[in-house]
């Protein structure tokens, strides 16, 4: 959410912003907040004139009956009255105003950066580099499900009786392997200074609101029936309300956490929950890591934190490429976002499996995560990226280190996590 006086001082900056991001259905948004905002001014105004006038009215009616005027007392008193009816009256509207303008705010979108190429949608994200090199074998990479199906890894049959279509069970090898990446990411960001921690995987609403978008909220989130909760999509969402209402000093930041948790997603909208495969599924398992600080920080970290995910991914021989997202591709909070993308052998392409985002301060402006300073208190930054999201990584893994004979190489990273063991198969 915006700075209102940056609505307020600089309304064309804000809907340059609007079409940058080809949302001109918006720009109408921006004058309705500074009409309801001259309103809302005038109405304080107003109350404070009157205010002021009740003060004075109601001295009188002291001074009144000191000298017996009753009648002339009664007659100010319903002034008082009166005045008071009327501030009753403009503090309903005030309130209403104050949801209308909040209203609008929450859909206007954050201010990207001036280094975000423009572009409609992520059709034209920006290639930035390549780690490794992309090997197709001389060999024929099966289907993600069918490579673990061989090694009796998955159980879809089953997972579809008990829950539907996007659920599943891993078992044995795969399940331990699946299990050894995440232990594998959990040390790897450990060892970049992250504090390990595991987050409520279920938030109230008004933590999802502070998180995100509207949009993404109706398409991702899971509610639970009768309660004022919901399952959380990313360990973000409870990782960054963590600190909703804090008053932090900057002796405290930067606040670098690094979460693992289970994610549940509607994904409505999505090209398809697949029968068969895992790379889009409403459950998985995921490690994080957020950072909240200093805003003249949050660009170095930005920049830190999509190559740790680089680094993550190189150390289990699979390339990758960085990919910038265009404007039109930012969701509305984002100031700036890149998509870690892994190589697929079997598809010869690149597929997302981490996105790394600079949200400017407008989560903690949301949820009220203030920095108190000498000169006082402002909002910091917040920046969230995935370390790794099995199973979708697991369909990198086993196309980049599967070998001709169906087995499949474990890198020497995650052995001591697999009992040493050096194949699958």
């Amino acid at each position: 959410m915006l700075d209102i006086k940056l609505v307020r001082t600089n309304p064309e900056l804000v809907k340059e912003n609007i079409k940058k991001k080809f949302q001109d259905e918006k720009l109408v948004l921006v004058d309705e907040v500074l009409a309801l905002d001259e309103q809302f001014r005038a109405s304080k105004s107003r109350g404070d004139e009157l205010r002021q006038q009740r003060n004075t009215v109601s001295k009188e009616i002291g001074r009144l009956m000191k000298e017996g005027k009753k009648e002339e007392a009664e007659e100010t008193k319903k002034r008082v009255s009166a005045i008071a009816e009327e501030l009753e009256e403009m503090e309903r509207r005030e309130s209403e105003m104050t949801e209308e303008i909040k209203k609008r705010m929450m859909v206007i979108p954050n201010i990207i950066d001036d280094s975000v190429p423009i572009g409609r949608d992520d059709s034209e994200n920006v290639e930035l580099e390549r780690f490794g090199e992309p090997v197709i074998p001389d060999f024929e990479v099966p289907y993600h499900t069918d490579i673990i199906e061989r090694l009796n890894g998955i159980d879809l049959d089953s997972a579809r009786r008990t829950s539907g279509n996007g659920f599943y069970y891993l078992i044995g090898d795969i399940a331990r392997l699946h299990e050894a990446i995440l232990a594998f990411a959990r040390d790897f960001m450990i060892n970049k200074g992250f504090t390990y921690c595991i987050p409520p995987f279920m938030i109230r609403s008004d933590v999802v609101t502070g998180v995100m978008s509207f949009a993404e909220m109706e398409n991702m989130m899971y509610k639970i029936e009768g309660e004022d909760l919901y399952l959380i999509g990313t360990s973000e969402h409870s990782m960054i309300g963590k600190y909703a209402g804090q008053l932090l000093t900057e002796e405290q930041l930067p606040q670098t956490m690094t979460s693992y948790s289970p994610c549940f997603r509607k994904e409505v909208g999505a090209h398809g929950i697949e029968e068969r495969g895992v790379y889009r599924v409403h459950q998985f398992e995921k490690q994080e890591m957020i950072v909240v600080c200093k805003p003249e920080d949050s660009m170095d970290w930005y920049n830190k934190m999509w190559r740790y995910s680089v680094e993550f991914f190189r150390a289990l021989d699979i390339p990758v490429r960085a990919l910038e997202c265009c404007s039109g591709d930012l969701a509305d909070l984002k100031v700036k976002s890149v998509d870690v993308e892994a190589w697929s052998p079997r598809q010869k392409k690149y597929f997302e499996v981490c996105s790394c985002s600079n949200m400017g301060d407008a989560q903690a402006r949301r949820l009220g995560i203030r920095i108190k300073n000498a000169e006082g208190n402002y909002f910091p930054h917040t920046l969230n990226n995935t370390v790794v999201a099995p199973p979708r990584m697991l369909i990198a893994y086993l196309e980049n280190n599967l070998q001709a004979d169906g087995k499949v190489r474990i890198p020497e990273a995650l052995r001591m996590y697999m009992g040493g063991k050096e194949i699958i198969g």
